[in-house]
């Protein structure tokens, strides 16, 4: 691996005599994880399904090293059971202590990992806000809160200042997984080597220390902000907390470093901190503006479950969380889409189906070799009639209507695989 020559020079000096170390570790294989989706399936059920061996991760309850490919195209990745994610980076997260009940936001949230981290330690308690300042990334994002069935998510697309000016003093919980110069990615996006230079490193502690003053001015009094980086750039880690604190009245609690060398990942930073100054605020809530039940009622015939403060957004009406406030920033999601309004009709949405326990609904349950057709957008044949919610080892995979022998396929092909 040709790595930045600047970066090696300064990484000697940084590490001293466990520099070879750290240089030797690029030359081991790729570590590879997953985090068990617990808002679907408990680890122990998934245990019992899963098509690999599971090593737990230290840094998360919900976590374990595997090995193979294609671990985002099977089918228990798109009914949402599990979620990619490296193994270092699965420890900023829990530092957060994200509970039930709490308002959490995740500043820089795509394309998940850490922000569906946080819904399930909430376990759909509270209201969790998800924001992406690039668009393209921010659908990313919101397809995987979709994919992993979050109830209590909003997903927002703007930049820190703006959202900032919204909801000043508003939130118990901040994670901040700051944009870096990626050095903890270089063996595992080759892409990003060539990009890397000491003016990215000065450009991106800037940008950080942006988007820090914005988290500050979010936060509540006594409330925790975790910042997380995957680089080992001082001037992104250590130094950027440094200047933090003496610019905002925040007492550290945790610091950590995690190089390559010495954990079983790709490297990743982290600091928690607590608010002491300031106040707590409220925000004027949302008025839920969807009083034509009647037009839902035929979603009774096939779903088992009630739906609470639902609004109409566009052509859709979704199912908004609990104390959802006003705000006035682009938002892609907000809690669970219910349906979708076609003429004088309602169909259930796909998100519906992935926000569903298979007895919450109509189901249909099929063989793998069905599934994974279904997944390419396949029909099938079914004597059935009516909505179904087509399931594989009891969990949903999405829609489909029964009519004359055949199952038509709901799937959006924006999920298909």
């Amino acid at each position: 691996m040709n790595l930045p020559e600047q970066f090696l020079k300064r990484m000697k000096i940084q590490l001293g005599r466990d520099f070879d170390k750290f240089l030797s570790s690029y030359s081991m294989p790729l570590v590879r994880g997953i985090r068990v989706n617990t808002l679907k399936i408990s680890v122990p059920e998934f245990k019992k399904i899963s098509p690999f061996f599971l090593e737990p991760v230290g840094e998360e309850k919900n976590g374990f090293y595997v090995q193979g490919e294609g671990l985002g195209k099977t089918v228990y990745h798109s009914q949402g059971l599990y979620y990619v994610q490296e193994p270092s980076a699965m420890s900023p997260a829990p530092r957060l202590d994200a509970k039930s009940g709490e308002r959490v936001l995740d500043l820089c949230s795509a394309p998940g990992g850490k922000g569906t981290q946080l819904a399930q330690s909430m376990s759909g308690g509270g209201i969790l806000f998800l924001n992406e300042i690039d668009f393209s990334r921010a659908k990313i994002l919101s397809s995987n809160v979709e994919r992993l069935g979050v109830k209590n998510a909003v997903v927002t697309c703007a930049p820190p200042e703006k959202l900032a000016d919204e909801f000043e003093e508003y939130f118990d919980k901040i994670l901040v997984d700051a944009p870096c110069s990626g050095e903890g990615m270089f063996k595992k996006e080759a892409s990003a080597i060539p990009e890397w230079s000491l003016q990215n490193v000065f450009a991106s502690a800037k940008r950080q220390s942006e988007i820090l003053d914005s988290a500050y001015k979010m936060l509540t009094f006594g409330g925790r902000i975790v910042y997380s980086t995957c680089t080992f750039a001082p001037e992104e880690d250590e130094l950027q907390i440094q200047a933090f604190l003496k610019k905002h009245n925040c007492a550290l609690l945790e610091m950590k470093k995690l190089y390559p060398h010495e954990v079983r990942g790709e490297g990743h930073f982290y600091a928690v901190m607590e608010k002491k100054e300031g106040g707590r605020r409220d925000k004027e809530l949302l008025r839920y503006t969807f009083k034509d039940k009647k037009l839902l009622s035929p979603l009774n015939d096939f779903v088992s479950v009630g739906f609470d403060n639902l609004c109409k957004i566009g052509d859709a009406v979704y199912s908004l969380p609990e104390n959802m406030p006003k705000i006035n920033v682009q938002t892609l999601r907000a809690g669970v889409r219910i349906a979708e309004l076609k003429e004088n009709r309602a169909e259930p949405s796909h998100s519906l189906a992935m926000a569903l326990n298979s007895g919450e609904a109509d189901c249909v349950e099929v063989d793998e070799k069905t599934a994974l057709g279904f997944l390419k957008g396949l029909t099938f044949a079914c004597d059935l009639k009516g909505w179904k919610l087509i399931t594989f080892k009891g969990y949903p995979l999405g829609w489909c209507k029964c009519s004359g022998g055949i199952a038509k396929n709901h799937i959006p092909k924006g999920v298909r695989i």
